[in-house]
């Protein structure tokens, strides 16, 4: 299986590939500011907070649940992807962030997408170059889009499992927010119950790089127990940094886990119980 990593060295190599896209991800109100100020040459912005979610209801879909498929094929348009674009994503978080959901929702749409290793910080410290403002992008023709092709589960299939849990059901937030010691973005701190701390910290090394595949595959291999990795399901806050263990265990060639898009961001917000501490 091809990772779906790419190293900044191996992305030099490919930038004169008339197929590739490079899409910078960020989330934040500031997003666009920070990628007008610095980006990868070339780049095209990707909004994590408008482009890769629609928000609406928290409690009926959470914070950041997906777009429509014709809102996301219009996006696609916008950005000049095609069905034979080769797309590099990075954000400015060592990819754990807006790109792993990007990369999550290009494949999930059938395109070829890969990761940039360490984000934007890592590029340049390769010596990738850089360049500020924006350029002018020549839209695509719209792709037809009929469905997101990989697994996702809804909040009914995770209330069951919280209650007679038969698969590893995987939380991709820090233990501090799993255990419940304070949560900044959702009401009633915690995780759901009988749900395994698989924080996304712990799939990077101390320069936020991915670790390399063999550590990975030994790290969920544990986490998944006698368990098939498409058994499992994942989730975080929001269905963001849960795209981040995706990517982690696709690139330990352990593939195919169902995301919760609505995570702990709709299901604290809909009366179920919350549990605390570090056990399920």
């Amino acid at each position: 299986m091809t990772s779906p990593i790419v190293s900044p060295a191996a992305l030099r190599a490919e930038l004169d590939d008339p197929r590739l896209v490079i899409l910078d991800a960020r989330a934040g109100a500031d997003a666009r500011e920070r990628f007008v100020s610095k980006h990868l040459g070339g780049a095209r912005f990707v909004s994590g907070d408008h482009d890769l979610a629609t928000p609406n209801d928290p409690a009926r879909g959470g914070r950041h649940p997906l777009p429509t498929l014709d809102a996301f094929a219009a996006t696609l348009a916008r950005l000049g992807v095609s069905r034979e674009a080769r797309i590099v994503v990075y954000d400015d978080k060592n990819g754990t962030n807006p790109a792993a959901r990007a990369w999550w929702m290009l494949r999930a749409v059938g395109l070829d997408a890969r990761v940039l290793d360490g984000g934007l910080a890592g590029a340049i410290d390769a010596g990738l170059p850089t360049e500020a403002g924006e350029r002018t992008i020549t839209p695509a023709t719209p792709m037809s889009i009929a469905r997101w092709e990989l697994p996702t589960v809804t909040i009914d299939r995770i209330d069951a499992l919280s209650k007679r849990p038969s698969v590893p059901v995987l939380d991709a937030r820090s233990l501090a927010r799993h255990r419940g010691d304070a949560d900044p973005f959702d009401p009633r701190p915690g995780h759901i119950p009988n749900t395994t701390s698989a924080s996304h910290e712990a799939s990077l090394d101390q320069r936020g790089r991915m670790l390399d595949a063999a550590t990975l595959r030994g790290r969920f291999t544990s986490l998944l127990g006698t368990h098939a990795p498409t058994d499992a399901i994942v989730y975080c806050g929001s269905g963001i940094t849960a795209c981040h263990l995706l990517l982690a265990m696709e690139h330990a060639g352990l593939p195919g886990a169902a995301l919760y898009v609505g995570s702990f961001g709709e299901w604290t917000r809909t009366g179920r119980p919350v549990a605390t501490g570090e056990g399920t």
